[in-house]
């Protein structure tokens, strides 16, 4: 199965996400290559996904993880902390990927 593509994917664009800030809109070069890089593998890894994976759960888990993880980087590196409506907005994500996931058909192919 190719759920581990699934999350190298979410690990690529969580890190060129969290680098798209330090790029200074493209004006630094590492950070802006880190985005360029991170982003091309992760669409790589996601399309591996795809073989084995629907692609709406395939987006959903993608959408989610990268949610949270993209905050949490946030927190540690640009010191933005989520208010409470922010935590309960990526909670009602998580809980969606976990209805999608436990009780969907589309889940199940």
């Amino acid at each position: 199965m190719k759920v581990s593509a699934l999350f190298l994917a979410v690990v690529f664009e969580v890190i060129a996400t969290s680098s798209l800030k330090a790029s200074e809109q493209f004006t630094k070069l590492v950070p802006s290559a880190v985005v360029v890089i991170g982003y091309g593998a992760a669409f790589y890894f996601f399309s591996v996904s795809l073989k084995s994976v629907p692609v709406g759960l395939a987006y959903a888990v993608w959408s989610a993880l990268g949610i949270i993880l993209v905050t949490i980087a946030g927190v540690f590196l640009y010191k933005q902390v989520p208010d409470l409506p922010a935590l309960l907005g990526m909670g009602l994500i998580i809980a969606g990927v976990i209805i999608i996931q436990g009780f969907s058909k589309t889940a199940a192919h």
